[in-house]
């Protein structure tokens, strides 16, 4: 692995103990700045050199270059930095809604997260969605304005939109460190609880009254400090540190701070980690005790595929230790397999370099592991309780794919399996109805960079086609048909007459077939070939190519010869009939009807029910799950569902949540069947 080695790999201290390690996810919408903090967290920390942050115009935890084209993450990254003698591995998401997956995963390896929000738009939508999102895996957050320099407001005003906007309790939200300003530019700022100054102070305002309240805060959640307080004994620092960190692991109190691009607030950020936040044996959550003696449990968080190394599994350990040339069992959703270990790597972005081993609370490479799969867990023993599988956000934009060319054809279905492996968010489809291969993205920025990964990962071209839904026809009205194959050309001929009627039964009620033959004008023996052919006409349609559905076929009248009349003779002959009886009437189209529903904030739902209604939704009903919020129900045509994925994300910036479930097949509007067949209706 020499080749892709960081050139940091030197300056790493080793990680002997869980209390060396803090595992920490950053947290944030798009542009707010989460990657730029990164790299200077880790250009303040010596991890990377002015000239080596960036190279190229990629940082060094991008991983693809579709991730420098749109100047976006799309993978989640692990910055391994050293502060203070303590391991900080940050993990960076992207901040993306198509890439929540790669959200999921960091908020479940990390023991606290820096919810990072911009201070010229602190509280978007999509910014209260996050922390909701946070909040519910119930990962010890603290709140890091970024853009401070670029701020229309003061960080004390941000601050308190931030504590509105995300539903606060008092006192949940304190700054921990005041930002000086000179000249209008922050130049500098002071710690509360230790009077510290980082950068240019000389223009500090007075800070004792912040600082009271903050102690105040810290001293009113803990029963010993509150007592040591109200006796009127000066709190030393390390009691409040040790009462801060308290109130961070309980997420009782969230503590903020401010950066800027420049680098302003990185060093107080990286205090506040290494001193405050949570190490592995801490953690809040499911999972054993950070114990390195321990039997071994560790859970694959993310898998990447390597043009030199192969597949590599980015491992959290959750207890025990991880050592090179070792067997393991892989715990999943298919049971147990037993797999090896070769080597174990340390990552650094896109980066790796040689460790030793991985001990409980770290976050390890592990390199061409064959059966794993995101969320599977890693153990000693097949009787292992597996980690939690954190959920998968929904794939509901289909993208139908053709291979470009009969070489794209070959390769096309391993390079798809290799990429649902990586990407447990993608789902792949065989459509069994319309026989289309259809990629299930969670939007239109996953389905570009799967299409790409598709391209220059594996060399496979495809070409999208617009999705097709599964249609079903049926009879408008009862008819009769006649079906006639007579054939003679020396030898047996064909001799096979049939007459059938057929009616329209009520919808869901599939398929009926009924004898009215009389006087054995159609031997017994060749009625099941009447119906074998009558139900390969069926799944092949009477008129658009769709299978025809609910409708009762009776077979009234025939003719048979002693010689000529076969099986295959009555099969094609009951088709024939079947199609001449579609002709005498008019044949309907049925559409797929899903049930959905749709979670938004009030100040979208008008607009998302007008969207629906001119989808031709039947709006069901709302409801109030929590305040300021409506679940709406509905039942749509699939049809219209199509883009609903994008459109919806338009509508309501980000912020609402969709599901949706085939309920039934309903009659298609005469008006939309002639847009879609070109005459509404085919004979």
């Amino acid at each position: 692995m020499a080749d892709r080695t960081s050139p940091r790999a030197s300056q790493v201290v080793p990680v002997t103990s869980p209390e060396q390690i803090r595992n920490v996810v950053l947290v944030g919408c798009s542009g707010v700045g989460k990657t730029t903090l990164a790299e200077s967290l880790a250009l303040a920390a010596g991890a990377v050199g002015k000239a080596g942050r960036v190279v190229d115009g990629t940082t060094v935890s991008d991983y693809e270059d579709i991730e420098h084209q749109q100047q976006r993450s799309v993978q989640l990254a692990v910055l391994p930095i050293d502060w203070n003698g303590v391991r900080v591995n940050l993990l960076d998401p992207p901040g993306h809604p198509d890439f929540d997956a790669e959200l999921r995963a960091g908020l479940r390896a990390a023991d606290a997260a820096v919810f990072v929000v911009s201070a010229t738009d602190p509280v978007t939508a999509p910014t209260r969605a996050l922390w909701r999102e946070a909040a519910e895996v119930g990962v010890p957050r603290a709140i890091v304005v970024s853009k401070l320099d670029l701020a229309r407001e003061s960080f004390d005003d941000i601050l308190t939109a931030c504590h509105d906007a995300f539903g606060l309790g008092p006192d949940t939200l304190r700054a921990v460190y005041v930002p000086v300003f000179r000249d209008g530019s922050p130049s500098g700022s002071v710690d509360l609880l230790t009077g510290r100054g980082y950068g240019d102070v000389e223009a500090a305002p007075d800070t004792s009254a912040a600082r009271e309240s903050l102690v105040e805060a810290i001293s009113g959640l803990d029963d010993t400090l509150m007592e040591r307080y109200l006796a009127g004994e000066e709190l030393d620092t390390e009691a409040l540190f040790a009462g801060l960190r308290h109130e961070i692991v309980d997420c009782t109190l969230h503590p903020a701070l401010a950066v800027t691009e420049a680098g302003f607030g990185t060093a107080e950020l990286l205090d506040l980690i290494t001193g405050s936040f949570p190490d592995p044996t801490r953690r809040v959550g499911p999972g054993p005790f950070a114990d390195p003696d321990a039997p071994l449990t560790a859970q694959v968080i993310r898998i990447t595929g390597d043009a030199y190394v192969g597949r590599i599994n980015l491992v959290r350990v959750y207890a025990g230790t991880l050592r090179p040339d070792t067997r393991l069992q892989v715990l999943g959703a298919d049971g147990a397999n037993e797999d090896r270990i070769t080597t174990l790597a340390g990552p650094f972005g896109k980066s790796t370099h040689p460790v030793p081993e991985a001990v409980a609370g770290d976050i390890v490479c592990v390199p061409k592991l064959a059966s794993t799969h995101i969320r599977d867990t890693l153990a000693d023993d097949p009787a292992t309780t597996p980690m939690p599988a954190w959920p998968l956000p929904p794939a509901l934009l289909p993208i139908g794919v053709e291979a470009h060319s009969k070489a794209d054809e070959d390769k096309l279905s391993q390079a798809l399996v290799r990429l649902t492996v990586e990407d447990p968010a993608l789902r792949l489809e065989q459509n069994p109805h319309t026989h289309q291969l259809v990629l299930w993205c969670t939007g239109e920025a996953h389905a570009e960079v799967t299409l790409d990964r598709l391209r220059n990962r594996h060399g496979v071209h495809v070409d999208t086609v617009p999705y097709q839904v599964a249609l079903r026809e049926t009879f408008g009205a009862s008819a009769s048909g006649h079906g006639r194959l007579v054939k003679q050309s020396g030898g047996h001929g064909q001799y096979a007459i049939c007459d059938l009627e057929v009616e329209p039964l009520p919808a869901g009620e599939g398929f009926e077939f009924a004898v009215r033959v009389v006087g054995g004008a159609v031997p017994k023996n060749f009625i099941p070939s009447v119906e074998k052919g009558v139900r390969t006409q069926l799944r092949a349609g009477v008129a658009t190519g769709h299978p025809l559905v609910d409708v009762r076929v009776t077979l009234v009248d025939g003719k048979a010869h002693s010689v000529d009349s076969s099986d295959a003779a009555f099969q094609t002959a009951a088709a024939l009939a079947l199609k001449d009886a579609a002709s005498h009437t008019e044949i309907r189209l049925l559409e797929p009807v899903a049930a959905v529903r749709v979670i938004v904030p009030d100040d979208y739902l008008g607009a998302v029910l007008s969207d629906l209604s001119a989808r031709r939704a039947h709006v069901l009903g709302t409801e109030t799950p929590e305040p300021g919020t409506a679940l709406l129900r509905a039942e749509v045509p699939e049809i219209e569902l199509a883009r609903y994925p994008v459109d919806l994300r338009s509508l309501t910036h980000g912020t609402a949540e969709f599901a949706r479930a085939h309920l039934r097949y309903e009659m298609m509007p005469q008006a939309v069947a002639a847009k879609l067949t070109g005459n509404g209706a085919a004979r």
